[in-house]
């Protein structure tokens, strides 16, 4: 197996191809890239490889324009420290979306996506490709949670839940109606299990549901400040380097 590595963070890049070496020793890493340019320079003038691992956001942009001026044909792992990339990588050849920091295991049921994935097509002329979505765990996320309070355990519909906050270092679901249940996972975690399309998360301490959104403004520095239908302990401020991502995931619907 032929893989290439596009990653701006040496430390990461490193990393991942001291971990790719102990998972599969056969394979043969081809290059490690840095940048938009320079991915494009090498996929045009080289043979595609069999596998690529990705960061989101690099060096001199995001990664997505790549496949503007390249046709990637080979899957893509995803890697990075944002979320609210993954039906954009979906929708460019991502087979699987690694929130970084990953571990060795994580790394592992990638390849095994990819391994799927290839004896998949080999199999199946015709693919169901909303059953391999599935299988690959890109569905549409989890639907409730069990949650345990006043000596109760009950459901709560994702639907239902109008933003997720970490509150005093729990992570605490607070729905429409304004209910508040605590989660035993981490924040995380929490956004792992979700719907990319239906939560986005805002920063380290929110993640709030699509339908929440009320209206958004520009602030200082290149912000936005975001307004829930329902009140939040705190004003919501998406940083600068997250703002192109959180209004693309308000228009792509």
């Amino acid at each position: 197996m032929k893989i290439v590595i596009i990653e701006d963070e040496i430390k990461a890049a490193k990393s991942l191809a001291a971990l790719i070496a102990k998972l599969r020793p056969d394979a043969t890493l081809v290059a490690q890239l840095q940048s938009i340019e320079s991915a494009v320079e090498f996929l045009t003038q080289n043979a595609q490889p069999d596998l690529i691992f990705m960061d989101v956001q690099l060096s001199d942009g995001m990664c997505f324009d790549i496949f503007k001026a390249v046709k990637i044909q080979c899957p893509v792992v995803f890697c990075t420290a944002f979320g609210e990339y993954a039906m954009d990588a979906i929708k460019a050849n991502g087979i699987d979306y690694l929130l970084k920091p990953f571990s060795k295991e994580q790394l592992e049921e990638a390849f095994e996506k990819v391994d799927n994935f290839k004896n998949f097509f080999q199999q199946n002329q015709q693919p169901d490709l909303d059953g391999l979505l599935k299988k690959m765990g890109l569905d549409e996320g989890k639907k409730s949670f069990l949650v345990f309070k006043s000596n109760k355990y009950t459901t709560v519909q994702t639907d239902a839940i109008a933003f997720i906050y970490i509150k005093n270092e729990s992570t605490t679901i607070v729905t429409f109606q304004g209910q508040e249940y605590n989660l035993t996972q981490t924040m995380d975690q929490v956004q792992a299990m979700l719907s990319v399309k239906q939560f986005f998360r805002l920063n380290r301490q929110y993640l709030v549901n699509f339908s929440a959104v009320k209206e958004v403004e520009h602030y200082f520095d290149r912000k936005l400040f975001v307004k829930l239908t329902v009140p939040t302990p705190d004003k919501l401020l998406i940083g600068k380097e997250k703002t192109s991502g959180f209004l693309n995931w308000l228009e792509t619907r």
